[in-house]
């Protein structure tokens, strides 16, 4: 069976470091202490003003396509996930297929939120499963929420923050690769925290902007089990489908939003915490490309070996989710 496996990673923070007690400072109360403990958050990167969402793209990309040992012209498709896009249209993905000089390169961008680089690896190995003309595609998840923010909500504000991370996929000659991927929404969710304003919903209007619709809101309160439900039941679905026990899952690479979320659901499958690769003490909540990146620094810090079973399980508004099994196909 053809399968599409990933050949390497790469994943870029932008320079500035915002550490919690700017945020201190900011609302001049400890928020320090609530971050650390209830979200494993220290500190985070802001993109420059002069940056855009396609400039973290790039960089990431670079990186993946220099451990790779590519060139741009190699790739056959881009695909970016992002809900903070350059524009409304054209797709980011065209800007970074410009940018990078990938002149053999088609592209388009998709959006589930936080849920989007599994979901674009989905896809992305699915063209390679499919159509034997593509032998190299470039997915990466990015995020510059920063210019969403609404500094007056202390509970948002804190958490999120800018990155980018990516992988190259290409076919497999052997058992690594994606095994199975499980993509499931709760609609009934989609009104309940998003960027508003800006498409067909709500035009961008003054009274738009007065009621803040252009910046990143929670409207409604999602239940905070939301996540410790599904991943489990997410999980073991898609375990149960490749035939292994949860207990043979080497490392998983979460959705970075709630360090409980993650211990929980953690504990819900009697597994050990360290199973779980975290980023967010030092790059908060990267939405999109959290786990591309939380993944890229497993693999920086040698922590992956070849033919470890990792599950990539991602989630995020609308209520998207997306779980996905992978047999690693090299040392790191």
């Amino acid at each position: 069976m053809r399968r599409a496996k990933i050949i390497a990673t790469g994943h870029y923070a932008p320079e500035r470091i915002v550490p919690n007690a700017y945020f201190n400072e900011l609302y001049n109360e400890d928020v320090d202490s609530f971050l650390k403990t209830n979200r494993n958050i220290y500190e985070r990167r802001y993109a420059s003003d002069s940056q855009v969402t396609s400039d973290l793209v790039v960089e990431a990309a670079k990186k993946a396509l220099a451990a790779a040992n590519l060139k741009a012209s190699d790739l056959n498709l881009i695909i970016v996930s992002t809900d903070t896009p350059d524009y409304i249209s054209p797709s980011t993905a065209s800007v970074v297929q410009y940018k990078l000089g990938a002149v053999n390169a088609g592209t388009f961008d998709i959006n589930t939120a936080c849920a989007g680089f599994v979901t674009a690896v989905d896809v992305g190995s699915k063209f390679i499963v499919s159509d034997e003309q593509y032998k190299y595609v470039l997915v990466i998840g990015a995020y510059l929420m920063s210019r969403y923010l609404d500094y007056s909500e202390k509970k948002i504000a804190t958490l999120f923050a800018d990155g980018a991370g990516a992988a190259i996929l290409a076919p497999s000659n052997d058992e690594s690769g994606v095994l199975h991927t499980k993509l499931l929404t709760d609609g009934q969710y989609h009104d309940y925290m998003g960027i508003y304003a800006g498409g067909t919903a709500i035009k961008m209007t003054h009274e738009a902007i007065e009621n803040k619709d252009h910046l990143l809101r929670f409207a409604k309160k999602i239940p905070l089990e939301t996540n410790a439900t599904y991943w489990p039941k997410l999980i073991n679905e898609v375990a149960l489908k490749i035939q292994q026990p949860v207990s043979a899952i080497d490392k998983f690479f979460f959705t970075q939003i709630n360090i409980n979320s993650i211990n929980q659901t953690l504990d819900t499958l009697s597994l050990p915490h360290d199973k779980s690769h975290n980023v967010m003490n030092k790059y908060g909540y990267t939405g999109s490309a959290a786990i591309a990146m939380a993944m890229d620094d497993a693999v920086v810090k040698h922590t992956l070996k070849k033919n470890d079973l990792v599950f990539l399980v991602g989630s995020g508004g609308g209520m998207a989710m997306a779980v996905s099994a992978i047999r690693w196909a090299y040392n790191t």
